[in-house]
């Protein structure tokens, strides 16, 4: 059995603050607490460069360490579409992205084929 779901992911640095707290914590807050959102994964990258092209590595040399985090999400897409909402006035434009995807079941003794 498979359903259909949007899958979100969120592109931050550890040191993003939001209103109260890091902008990482405000946002599992929000979608644990306010959402209940199917499943939450927080990445933490080695390095990265956004728009800026400043790169955030980890490495000795650096005293402070600003390294690229990743949140993704999924839920039906009323669920996730509700919660992206909420996460406008959060997040900064352009750190979005999302896209569908099928949720299935691994039990199935007869899987649907992809259509």
């Amino acid at each position: 059995m498979s359903s259909e779901v949007i899958v979100v992911r969120i592109y931050l640095h550890e040191t993003e603050h939001g209103r109260r707290t890091t902008l990482q914590q405000e946002i599992l807050t929000l979608l644990h607490d306010q959402h209940r959102v199917r499943g939450v994964t927080v990445f933490r990258g080695i390095a990265g460069f956004g728009a800026s092209g400043t790169v955030h590595a980890a490495d000795l040399l650096r005293l402070t360490v600003d390294l690229p985090i990743v949140i993704e999400f999924y839920d039906e897409p009323e669920v996730a579409e509700a919660a992206m909402k909420l996460l406008n006035g959060l997040v900064p434009d352009g750190h979005v992205i999302w896209w569908s995807a099928s949720c299935r079941t691994l039990g199935d003794s007869h899987p649907e084929p992809p259509a």
